[in-house]
């Protein structure tokens, strides 16, 4: 089959176009799904230029999330049967071959069924972004009808559903964008207040739409910056999750604030195979996929690449100027 291969860590022209050996199943509750479309995140990036989760060789294939239809089941598999439309995020941290190819295996606890009126495009471009905007959101963040929710990038990857997401539940959304026509996304998106961050940041005007409390929780996808000043944006006795890694920073203003400080990373339990939290993501996904159905949930899918241009996509994401999400197309994605 084809895929594409992390040969080497480095910049996008480690990323090679192969021909490998397709997976066989080698469990008796694993299913073979032929690949419609891989999406593309920001994990991908920092793996090719940082290395692997494990201390195994190169070359791995990359790529997180899928969408496929299942071509061959394992003699114990249960709630799949073949030509099942399915959506997943699984693999593609250097141990279990990621979705950068034709075909894969995967056990069917890690298989959802995506939405019928999903393309393999929107799907494959999903499952990660929507269980980290859950997190944030609900798991971590606790957001609740009637509260103000501050989304960072509201249109990226994440951003991008978290509003939808905030939206279904009945919060008030306020986004930050670092353009006119983010801004105008944003708002078809469903948020309510968007915020152009650049020049002049944006706490002032949090407080100024919030009437001096600042937001019941703030999300930020951008990294230490953004973090540290989002702290006077977020209501005392609030929650402030992050993405990333916010540095060294002083926590005085949060501790007086009385914040609560949590961190979202989806991939922990496939990192630390953590299965009963791989079942919650399941239970998110066939979540949204019922919101998906009621058309509250749409996927912005930006851009689509051919499988062979996998490295193009790794550039135009390293840009940081991308909306919505970068799909891979395989195997004539519908």
């Amino acid at each position: 089959m084809k895929a594409v291969l992390m040969t080497a860590v480095g910049d996008a022209s480690t990323l090679s176009y192969q021909e490998i050996s397709e997976p066989k199943l080698n469990s008796a509750t694993q299913v073979k799904v032929k690949l419609q479309a891989a999406g593309i995140n920001p994990v991908d990036i920092k793996i090719r230029k940082h290395g692997i989760f494990y201390a195994l060789p190169l070359p791995t294939v990359l790529g997180c999330d899928g969408a496929g239809i299942i071509i061959e089941t394992g003699a114990d598999v249960k709630n799949f049967k073949l030509g099942d439309k399915v959506w997943f995020c699984n693999g593609g941290l250097g141990r279990e071959q990621g979705n950068y190819a034709e075909y894969t295996v995967i056990d069917e606890r890690w298989l959802s069924l995506r939405p019928t009126n999903y393309s393999s495009l929107e799907a494959a471009a999903a499952p990660l972004v929507l269980i980290t905007a859950w997190g944030s959101l609900f798991s971590k963040g606790q957001l609740q009808a009637g509260q103000t929710v501050l989304i960072h990038a509201g249109t990226g990857g994440v951003g991008h559903v978290a509003i939808q997401l905030a939206k279904i539940i009945g919060a008030r959304v306020i986004v930050t964008v670092s353009s006119k026509e983010k801004a105008e996304l944003a708002k078809r998106l469903g948020a309510d207040e968007t915020i152009l961050y650049e020049p002049h940041g944006f706490t002032d005007q949090v407080n100024q739409l919030t009437a001096g409390k600042g937001a019941d929780l703030v999300i930020d996808t951008v990294g230490p910056e953004v973090f540290k000043e989002s702290i006077k944006a977020t209501a005392h006795f609030g929650r402030l999750i992050t993405l990333l890694d916010p540095g060294q920073i002083d926590l005085n203003e949060a501790r007086l604030r009385n914040l609560v400080i949590g961190f979202e990373l989806m991939l922990t339990p496939m990192l630390r195979d953590i299965d009963d939290s791989r079942d919650d993501h399941i239970d998110i996904l066939n979540q949204c996929k019922e919101w998906a159905e009621q058309g509250l949930l749409k996927l912005h899918v930006s851009q689509t690449l051919s499988l062979e241009e996998a490295g193009i996509a790794h550039q135009l994401i390293e840009t940081g100027h991308t909306t919505g999400k970068i799909v891979l197309s395989i195997n004539n994605a519908e």
